[in-house]
Order: structure tokens, then C-alpha cells, then sequence
């Protein structure tokens, strides 16, 4: 196993059944694994529904990011599997109130169907954790001496030449 991956289980009966994790975080990236509009018994919302199914479905995300100490802000990386093109005002509604000013790349393909024949969105997501900065007079690592830290009141300034 990769030292330091972490995983999250929404809880859904598949997870353990397929052997899979909703989302794993190693290091800064956290992946998140194609997610559907399903609540936390497995069943879907929204069936009928592009606009809903994918707001379930990103909620479902937020949460698996969340899990994992990121957050929708960090995400980098959307791919979208839909099964009807003429859903794509609906679902690129429910992208662009989360992501209009994150803008992050996204890929949407057709597909002939998902595992359920209402499901009409699957949605995978990428982020990297923001380094986050220590508050003044915190411990940070110094830059380029690995293993050493010291706090950061106690820094010198730069040398001039």
C-alpha cells in the first residue's frame, strides 16, 4: 500500500462488494471515483431528473472531498459520463452554479448507458490540496533543508548580493 492514502467510504452496498473506495487522498491529490445521484442507502435521486441527479451527484463529491480535507474550491479535474446529450442545459446548469468561478477542466462524454438504467450522470472529480500557511510564529518547514523545521518568526531574511 502507498504510504499516506487515505480513503473514504460513502457507505453505498457496492464499495465493499466491487472493492473500490469513493475517494482516495495521497499526498496534495485527492481522486474521486464516478459518483451517481444516490443518497447514503444506495438509492437515486432524482430519477427523471438531469438537473437533480447531477446536483446529488456533486453533492456526493463535496462530501468525499470533504472527507479528505479539500474541497470543492481545489478541484481541478471534472469528467461527466451522461447516457442523453439533450440533457446538457440541465446538468451544465447544475456545473456552472458550483464551478463558474473555479473553472476547473471538465470533460462531458456520451456514454450508452451506467450500471442503472435511470441513472443519466456519472461524475468524476480531481483536486490538490492547497498548501495551507502556518499562522506567524508557527512551525514551517525551511525551505530546502528537509526534516528541519523551525518557526517561522525565527527566519532569516534573504541575503543580498
Amino acid at each position: 500500500m502507498i504510504p499516506g492514502r487515505r480513503r473514504y467510504a460513502s457507505g453505498t452496498p457496492w464499495e465493499p462488494k466491487v472493492g473500490y473506495s469513493r475517494a482516495v487522498r495521497v499526498g496534495d491529490r485527492v481522486l474521486v471515483s464516478g459518483t451517481t445521484a444516490t443518497d447514503e442507502h444506495g438509492q437515486i435521486v432524482g430519477v427523471g431528473d438531469p438537473y437533480r441527479q447531477a446536483v446529488q451527484a456533486l453533492d456526493n463529491i463535496e462530501r468525499a472531498l470533504a472527507a479528505l480535507g479539500s474541497s470543492r474550491e481545489e478541484v481541478v479535474r471534472l469528467r461527466a459520463y451522461i447516457t442523453d446529450f439533450g440533457d446538457f442545459p440541465e446538468f451544465a446548469r447544475a456545473f456552472g452554479e458550483r464551478f463558474r468561478a473555479i473553472r476547473p477542466t471538465n470533460t462531458m462524454v456520451k456514454v450508452a448507458g451506467l450500471v442503472d438504467p435511470t441513472m443519466r450522470i456519472e461524475i468524476e472529480a480531481e483536486a490538490i490540496v492547497a498548501r495551507r500557511r502556518a499562522p506567524p510564529g508557527r512551525v514551517s518547514r525551511t525551505a530546502g533543508t528537509p526534516g528541519r523545521s523551525r518557526p517561522t518568526s525565527a527566519r532569516r531574511p534573504p541575503r543580498r548580493p
